[in-house]
């Protein structure tokens, strides 16, 4: 189907021509099976929202795919307007993690409520299970080991309400969970990467929670302990097992926040 004129003269207004190069000119390789990936590296440190793609002289292409960091345009966005500060789109990252053996945590934060399990979080069973299970007052199972992932969030913010989703997961779903979080420079980010996040200091933003297969589990300022801005978040469930979604609401903030970065011998993992 060709473009109508109506819609070439709204490309013509966009000035496209003009518009810097991220990937130059390059030979593509035929569409066998070995040989139809094509990947560029792109050093170019700006946002953008639109793409022009130029082949030459003619032919097929049968996919694109642009792999980035979300970027939202915060400046838009009220400082009294809750967002979800860690989704996809927003410019969440997971930055680390302990397991990923049936699905990645960078799913949760996706878009939408989860297709199947293997849109969601999923790792291993834990082989340090007990052989006999015991709880505690709230019945939340007593366990030696639990899996952890990281996020940065998209923008800096006060946390107000949290919500994670078990959806499809059944028989698989964690026991509980907990979600701790901290403030970070670059430096501090780097850092800690570097070391597998072994020796910050976090602090407890929702307290270990008992859940439920099959189910969005919401949390409000009742249950939530901490009220300051925070820049990264540690997902933590024990003993093992799904989440599909982790969504983080909260109000932004355009000041940088001050560094928690305070390493203990208690922040381990």
């Amino acid at each position: 189907m060709a473009a109508s004129e109506t819609q070439l003269s709204a490309v013509v207004k966009l000035g496209s021509e003009a518009w810097p190069e991220l990937v130059g000119v390059s030979k593509l390789k035929p569409g066998y099976c070995d040989s139809c990936h094509n990947y560029f590296k792109v050093n170019f440190q700006h946002r953008v929202t639109h793409l022009r793609l130029n082949m030459h002289p003619d032919g097929g292409i049968s996919r694109l795919r642009v792999y980035g960091v979300g970027q939202r345009d915060w400046s838009s966005v009220s400082t009294n307007q809750d967002v979800d500060l860690v989704a996809l789109t927003n410019g969440g990252v997971c930055l680390g993690y302990s397991d990923a053996h049936f699905g990645h945590p960078r799913n949760m934060i996706g878009l939408g409520r989860a297709a199947n399990m293997g849109d969601g979080w999923e790792t291993a069973r834990r082989l340090d299970r007990p052989t006999h299970l015991k709880v505690d007052q709230r019945g939340i199972l007593e366990v030696p080991g639990w899996e952890w992932a990281v996020f940065r969030l998209g923008r800096p913010g006060v946390i107000s309400s949290i919500e994670v989703d078990t959806n499809h997961f059944k028989g698989n779903f964690p026991d509980s969970c907990r979600i701790e979080a901290c403030s970070l420079t670059p430096e501090d980010e780097a850092q800690s990467i570097a070391t597998r996040w072994s020796s910050l200091k976090w602090q407890i933003l929702l307290p270990p929670q008992k859940l439920r297969p099959h189910h969005r589990h919401l949390y409000g300022e009742a249950e939530l302990t901490l009220t300051r801005p925070m820049s990264h978040i540690r997902l933590v469930i024990a003993p093992d097992g799904g989440v599909s979604r982790l969504r983080l609401w909260g109000r932004p903030v355009r000041t940088t926040v001050a560094s928690t970065n305070q390493p203990t011998a208690n922040s381990k993992l």
